[in-house]
């Protein structure tokens, strides 16, 4: 009987996908790490953490990073894989979080390209309120709430409360924050929409 394998851990994936992904396109772009820094808003101490894989960044993070580098979010999430139908098992998700783990989101696409729609399940934890920072110009969010409710507050316009069914497209351009207004745990889904497919 041959011993099995041990599977792939997600996260230490992950770290290295994220890390190879940014230093490719910091390098390609130009940057140096203390000038990505700057454009970001996130430390060179963080950004070298991260490149070198000994760091699993924040949502909130890489958007920040992703931004500053024009790119969409699963440009620096992207691992490479071949074309074709392929199978996302819950079990080996690539789950992203941030606030404690408050606010999880996983892809519900194969991260192997850089693309103009992304797709997404979010959780967000009782009583919680995540706040995102804009996102690059003419991008959209789509989203869909499965499971609890979700307030949805964008720019300065007033707060929309959403329950299980509801739906909400909104310019994601500006800030925006999502607040699960219940004691219990909000499941919806997101789709992001970009005007074009940035970088290269």
């Amino acid at each position: 009987m041959t011993p099995s394998r041990a599977a792939p851990d997600p996260t230490i994936e992950l770290a290295a996908a994220v890390g190879r992904n940014l230093r490719r396109l910091r390098t390609r772009r130009g940057h140096s790490l203390e000038r990505l820094a700057r454009l970001s808003g996130v430390s060179r101490a963080m950004l070298g953490q991260i490149e070198t894989a000994k760091s699993v960044p924040t949502i909130g993070l890489l958007w920040k990073v992703a931004t500053a580098l024009e790119v969409p979010f699963a440009a620096l999430v992207a691992s490479e894989s071949g074309r074709g139908t392929r199978v996302m098992r819950a079990d080996a998700a690539k789950v992203l979080s941030s606030s404690q783990g408050r606010f999880t989101s996983r892809a519900l696409f194969s991260h192997d390209d850089e693309r103009r729609v992304e797709f997404y399940e979010i959780r967000v934890g009782a009583l919680h309120a995540e706040e995102a920072d804009a996102h690059a110009p003419g991008t959209v969010e789509h989203l869909v709430v499965v499971a609890g409710a979700l307030d949805v507050a964008v720019g300065k316009e007033p707060i929309r409360r959403l329950k299980a069914g509801d739906a909400i497209v909104f310019d994601a351009d500006v800030d925006h924050v999502y607040r699960n207004p219940t004691a219990g745990e909000t499941v919806l889904y997101l789709v992001m929409t970009y005007v074009e497919t940035i970088g290269g």
